[in-house]
């Protein structure tokens, strides 16, 4: 059984609380709210507008306390940027492994929840893009942009109005993968040294769109979309949640689709190509054998 502690009860940890509450093989032990947050001291079934659930919402202030209460194997953090990294030094340091669906970090940041891994042996999922989906669609973005030489990408994404970060850091890292596979077709390229800004974003915030990515690469006579839409936040707790039992007995510093395997994935794909193509060629070899001459 792996003990959850869950930091954040926004929208998305809301819902994550709700899926966790029916895991049969993970219990959710702890539930965390931000510094002066009404939510202190109320039953987590309370904010999830169900039964009580036993579960009393405390403070970040009292993180440490209620780890050595409660002995989670692994903590879901959604909160802010400047909480997670707070969050991370206790969590790391009292080795409960973390799984990190926060976004809107910057580069300083970022290497800081690296560095306090590393430092302390510890083992986090760095995951603002958690979705099975929208990972899917960042290989396809690379490979598409590896293939589609000479067109031109843009990036759309939309999300709720009170979302903070804009453009998202899914939205970023989609770039990134655009500008990983334009590298491929160009030896002297580094994709370290590519601008970030050379595949334009363009943020939506409005009404209470869950989240859209949408990538269009335009050549002249031809386009390809690429799009990813959330119908509902229930796709981010089933990625928080195989995040957690991926990173549970793990050490490092891993990213979603690392989770997923969808390297794996994508070689076994080659491979069975690959295999088809050489069968392909011995059949035709065999019929030809067999011609009469």
């Amino acid at each position: 059984m792996i003990r959850v502690c869950l930091i954040g009860l926004g929208r998305t940890g809301k819902e994550i609380a709700k899926v966790l509450l029916q895991q049969q093989n993970l219990k959710l032990v702890m539930a965390v709210c931000g510094k002066g947050s009404n939510k202190r001291g109320k039953d987590l079934g309370k904010i999830l507008n169900m039964r009580d659930v036993g579960i009393v919402i405390q403070s970040s202030n009292y993180l440490q306390q209620q780890l050595l209460k409660y002995k989670p194997n692994v903590a879901i953090d959604f909160s802010t940027p400047e909480a997670t990294i707070q969050n991370a030094e206790v969590l790391a340091a009292m080795k409960v492994r973390m799984v990190v669906g926060t976004t809107g970090f910057n580069e300083f940041q970022l290497k800081k929840l690296m560095h306090i891994e590393k430092n302390n042996k510890s083992g986090i999922v760095h995951a603002p893009n958690i979705t099975l989906g929208v990972n899917v669609l960042m290989v396809l973005t690379n490979l598409a942009a590896s293939i589609l030489e000479n067109y031109d990408c843009e990036i759309i994404e939309s999300h709720f109005k009170q979302k903070k970060d804009a453009p998202s850091g899914t939205a970023k890292k989609i770039a990134k993968e655009a500008l990983k596979g334009i590298s491929i077709n160009n030896e002297y390229i580094d994709v370290h040294d590519l601008d970030d800004d050379a595949i334009p974003i363009h943020a939506i915030r409005a009404g209470g769109i869950i989240g859209r990515h949408r990538i269009i690469m335009a050549g002249e006579y031809d386009k390809i979309e690429i799009t990813h839409e959330s119908f509902s936040r229930t796709a981010f707790a089933i990625g928080a949640l195989k995040a957690v039992k991926f990173i549970y007995d793990k050490i490092g510093f891993y990213e979603m689709n690392d989770v997923l395997d969808l390297r794996h994935v994508m070689t076994s794909y080659l491979e069975r190509e690959a295999y088809l193509r050489k069968q392909r060629h011995y059949h035709l070899e065999l019929d030809e054998n067999q011609r009469p001459g």
